[in-house]
């Protein structure tokens, strides 16, 4: 990867597309306009996958409940793109089953509900991982032993994919700098740069690391700012633009000893009807999401007492013998979801549930184009709809562009994938062909974490151990994490981490699931960052500081 000097000096360049957003959107936007030739650049003003992109509920998924909107279209869609990632990303895109249970007086009968379940696998055109099954309440008992049994006719088994969402980020930016794209982290727009007519030909931008300012020209700017896409549209304007209904959803990690899972469980709140899901997590379960208008700081995102609680009401409605309790609640994370408003008819009598998930796309008289909404699993084709929208401005304008046409992000895999075998057993034997290559200087547990993580990138971090066995030590030698000190020095040299929190939180999700939260390691962690970025004792101390808050902010609910 470039180092940060030549990625400031990349940009005092003019591009053809410069990506404002390091989100899912923004990265897949950068991949999409570098595989079609164009000199590209990507901005963002905190680390890749910082917002909403590393707060999802970590599904690739059709949108089941979709269909009683009968949107079929955007289920459609997103059973398409399931399968075009579980084909670009095997290591990250991982066949998960649902179950779906069905009781005496539950809404939907079970006619209903196995009709919809039809409809499901014929609109993914029976692609799906697996196709359905009906599972009788004794075979539910088998699969779920947890699950309350009570009044229960049975239960769909129905599947989907589960993902790291952040590392779903990382991997496409890290492929979009690979051919070609300039990516800069910590770089905030902060203003406009315009042509003689009113059109915008840049941006000015903040280096938040040295705190200098830098103009960044452009033929074409793309808005990805998620949840920021009303304050990126409002740049040096005193009226903010107002597009977006954001909605709030929380999510809660308990360690898996106290609620066993095998598959995601579809779980209807005992109180308003909501759906939401309980999903196995490895060593952990995670229960969420909900959904609440949100219109606070963006910066400051935090669950509450509130919605921890209700998160708690609904596990314990259908996981009677396991009962948490607030004690059980290991981290918690909120993300907010850039839905877009019904702007021609309005939006007071919609439900928070209801606004639709699709994006849309917005040409403002500037030419900005922005596009907001939509859902994760989608994030290519809306990636590739919006660089469409930005290559059509430009040639309206009267700009040539010479697209070279080859390569088709939803073919070529991610550079993880690069080489990952197409059988699950071949998969498997890699496990030890990764300890071989490591000199048998990792643990087997770390040697299955690094190739579900980083794919076939795994061999560079095992070349690393086999160098330097220091780096094979485990981070949290007393815990059950299996996570490696060699996965900081790959952070740092090839993923762009540039802050602690960057480590900690979106490069090995410590955060979410040490049973800490990561803070028995943060001090070696941050010295062994501070070595590789020259960090003084100040620096040091400041990033610790930094990451303190982000664990405080997951536990603020305790407080209230």
């Amino acid at each position: 990867m470039m180092d940060r000097a030549a990625v400031l000096e990349a940009l005092q360049s003019e591009f053809d597309v410069l990506v404002v957003g390091g989100g899912i959107t923004g990265v897949g936007a950068a991949r999409d306009a570098a595989y079609r030739g164009l000199k590209v650049a990507l901005i963002e003003m905190h680390d890749l996958a910082y917002g909403t992109s590393s707060r999802s509920s970590k599904l690739v998924h059709g949108g089941l409940r979709y269909l009683e909107n009968f949107e079929f279209g955007l289920v459609f869609e997103a059973v398409s793109e399931r399968q075009t990632l579980m084909d670009i990303a095997p290591h990250l895109v991982h066949p998960l089953g649902f179950i779906f249970p069905i009781r005496k007086d539950s809404r939907r009968s079970a006619f209903t509900i196995n009709l919809g379940m039809w409809v499901y696998d014929a609109l993914a055109l029976f692609r799906s991982p697996k196709i359905h099954k009906n599972l009788n309440p004794k075979q539910v008992k088998v699969e779920e032993p947890a699950l309350d049994a009570d009044n229960l006719k049975g239960a769909p088994l129905y599947y989907d994919c589960s993902t790291d969402d952040a590392r779903l980020t990382i991997e496409t930016a890290l492929d979009a700098v690979h051919h070609g794209a300039t990516v800069a982290t910590y770089m905030k727009a902060v203003g406009f740069l315009k042509d003689e007519s009113g059109k915008l030909s840049g941006v000015t931008a903040e280096d938040r690391v040295s705190g200098e300012q830098v103009e960044i020209r452009a033929k074409s700017i793309i808005n990805c700012t998620g949840p920021w896409s009303d304050d990126t549209r409002s740049l040096g304007k005193e009226k903010k633009a107002q597009r977006l209904r954001p909605t709030k959803g929380v999510h809660i990690v308990v360690d898996a000893k106290k609620l066993k899972i095998n598959n995601a469980v579809v779980c209807f709140h005992p109180e308003d009807g909501r759906v939401l899901f309980a999903i196995p997590w490895g060593e952990r379960t995670y229960i969420g999401t909900t959904d609440t208008d949100y219109t606070e700081s963006l910066e400051d995102l935090a669950a509450t007492k509130d919605d921890v609680v209700y998160l708690l009401k609904a596990a314990n409605a259908y996981f009677p013998k396991n009962p948490l309790v607030e004690d059980d609640v290991i981290s918690t994370w909120a993300g907010v979801r850039p839905l877009v408003s019904d702007e021609s008819e309005g939006d007071g009598d919609q439900s928070e549930s209801s606004v639709s998930r699709e994006h849309s796309i917005r040409v403002d008289a500037n030419g900005l184009v922005t596009i907001a909404g939509g859902k994760l699993t989608t994030y290519r084709r809306m990636a590739k709809e919006v660089v469409e929208h930005s290559v059509a401005q430009m040639r309206k304008s009267g700009i040539s562009l010479d697209l070279n046409g080859g390569k088709d992000t939803g073919i070529e895999p991610l550079i993880g994938a690069v080489g990952w075998p197409a059988e699950a057993k071949d998969a498997d034997d890699m496990v030890h062909k990764l300890m071989t290559d490591a000199q048998q200087k990792m643990t087997l547990p770390t040697a299955q974490l690094l190739l579900k993580t980083y794919g076939m990138r795994a061999f560079d971090i095992a070349k690393l151990c086999a160098e330097d066995p220091e780096l094979a030590k485990p981070l949290l030698p007393e815990s059950d994490r299996a996570e490696i000190f060699a996965q900081v020095q790959f952070s740092v040299d090839q993923e762009m981490a540039m802050a602690l929190e960057d480590v900690m939180i979106r490069r090995t999700q410590l955060f979410f699931k040490d049973l800490n939260q990561g803070l028995d390691c943060v001090d070696e962690v941050a010295e062994r960052m501070g070595v590789m970025l020259n960090w003084d004792e100040a620096e040091k101390a400041s990033q610790i500081d930094r990451y303190l808050v982000e664990v405080q902010r997951s536990r603020r609910w305790r407080d209230a």
